[in-house]
């Protein structure tokens, strides 16, 4: 284990940490009070590790230094520091209700339960949730609600480090926009230290002063966010930067017949309306994107298309084989299974050697190589899981592809392949694709049409280029204004 040692000016300083068999490798940078630096590189560089580590939740090997406030090491995770962990489903205890978990955040540490209960209300609104979430199971409410939910226990006690991981991935670009400026607010009004972990520079830029670039274990470039983002002079940073850049390619509008038909369809679960009275039609080779707030319907709507709920009223229709990619990577794929196993679990009658080489062919196309077929989920990080998923979906080529927020795990160079990848695809074996994410910039590249949900109504469709230029709804217009840019 690294020490934590007394410090003076800094929050935290790092000094020549290393963890493991060089995962992470002599790393070694400060942050003061206040300050805001973000840490980025590609999905297994070493980001995730390296906080993990500060938090004294690593269980591999670590040798280095870690000074801290002048503060000894017990009581200071969950109290003076805090983290905000990339995949709410696995960070939040399945059999307690989302409110006692984060009033026991306080109450261990000191606050009674009477003093919790009150913050709770406060903390609720702060991550714009409602208070009927405090009496809710995780699995009663949306990815994006529970990273709120984890935002919420992250900031409980005021802590004076922040460690965000990933902080917004499952979140709605309006609501991904009220947390960052609750974290800017949090930093300015009391002093705490940010360490922000992202794939999305568009979001480090707006929220950063300082920035770090990791590759392979070790941090490859430092400087003022400005200054690495205008000015690169490592070729990682550039490469990272070219990957960020989105293309908006020609809308080809090439469809055959309907392939998807949607009769006004409602699905209420107790007194809560998912959808309401939903239609549309999808054709073969249409590129549907669905975008909305978190909690709108949209994953909702793609279970029901892909016949793992029914509507409470309605009906669907469905012409071809479909195959899912979902939100959550971690628990979508078996932990008991090899990769070898997870991604040729579809491919029923095929021969032992056709399963092989085409789980090697699908593993490379998503960028990962046949070294990781005999190994199993819990050794990859969140990025690569996913990648796993989509290779799994793809094995067969469905006709009909059901993306739930496919690309939100993954850093930009690897999104950036998976993106050409699924474009290549629809075109060369005319598949279908619904496609649902919250980042409005992948939806333009990825579909040739979108429809914008709000609490389980369709707002707005039509083609994407001209919804995005010329919102009709006033809903639309703030999806759109909310959306992070990178300006170089």
């Amino acid at each position: 284990m690294p020490s934590i040692q007394s410090g003076r000016s800094d929050v935290l300083k790092v000094s020549a940490l290393t963890v493991g068999n060089n995962f992470v490798h002599d790393v070694s940078f400060e942050i003061n009070p206040g300050e805001r630096v973000g840490l980025i590189g590609e999905s297994g560089s070493g980001k995730s590790l390296t906080a993990l580590s500060i938090m004294g939740l690593s269980d591999l090997p670590t040798t280095g230094t870690i000074t801290f406030n002048g503060a000894a090491s017990a009581g200071l995770r969950g109290s003076r520091i805090a983290m905000i962990f990339q995949e709410p489903m696995s960070a939040l205890n399945p059999l307690m209700r989302v409110g006692r978990q984060i009033e026991e955040m306080m109450t261990v540490h000191g606050k009674s339960k009477k003093d919790a209960r009150k913050r709770l209300k406060s903390l609720l609104l702060d991550v714009s949730l409602p208070e009927r979430v405090a009496r809710a199971y995780p699995h009663e409410l949306s990815g994006g609600q529970r990273q709120r939910a984890l935002i919420a226990m992250a900031l409980a006690n005021d802590p004076d480090l922040l460690i965000c991981d990933e902080p917004t991935t499952a979140l709605d670009v309006t609501v991904q926009k009220q947390i960052i400026e609750l974290l800017l607010r949090l930093t300015k009004e009391r002093g705490t230290a940010l360490l922000f972990i992202t794939h999305d520079l568009g979001l480090v830029a707006q929220t950063c002063e300082k920035l770090l670039v990791m590759k392979s274990g070790e941090i490859v470039e430092r400087g003022s966010t400005t200054q690495v983002l205008h000015s690169p002079t490592h070729p990682y940073t550039q490469q990272l930067l070219n990957a960020s850049i989105l293309d908006q390619p020609e809308i080809v509008e090439n469809y055959g017949a309907p392939v998807i038909t949607v009769n006004n369809v409602s699905r209420t679960f107790k007194k809560n309306t998912a959808l309401n009275s939903v239609s549309l039609t999808v054709c073969k080779g249409e590129r549907l994107g669905i975008v909305g707030g978190s909690g709108s319907g949209k994953t909702t709507f793609l279970k029901l298309l892909a016949g793992l709920d029914r509507p409470s009223t309605g009906d669907i229709q469905v012409s071809g084989g479909i195959q899912m990619v979902f939100q959550d990577p971690q628990s979508s794929l078996n932990p008991r299974m090899t990769i070898k196993n997870i991604v040729a679990e579809p491919l029923l009658g095929w021969s032992a050697a056709a399963k092989n080489d085409r789980v090697i062919e699908v593993l490379s196309q998503v960028g990962l190589g046949s070294d990781v077929l005999n190994r199993y989920p819990h050794e990859f990080s969140g990025g690569q899981r996913q990648r796993i998923s989509i290779a799994r979906a793809l094995s067969i080529k469905p006709a009909i592809l059901l993306a739930d927020e496919p690309v939100s795990a993954l850093d930009v160079s690897v999104r950036k392949q998976v993106l050409d990848l699924l474009h290549q695809l629809v075109e060369e074996y005319g598949i279908t694709l619904v496609f649902v994410s919250h980042d409005l910039a992948v939806v333009r590249q990825v579909c040739t049409s979108v429809l914008v949900m709000n609490h389980g109504e369709i707002i707005e469709r039509g083609r994407v280029d001209l919804v995005y230029d010329s919102p009709a709804s006033d809903y639309t217009k703030v999806l759109l204004e909310a959306v992070p840019r990178l300006h170089i």
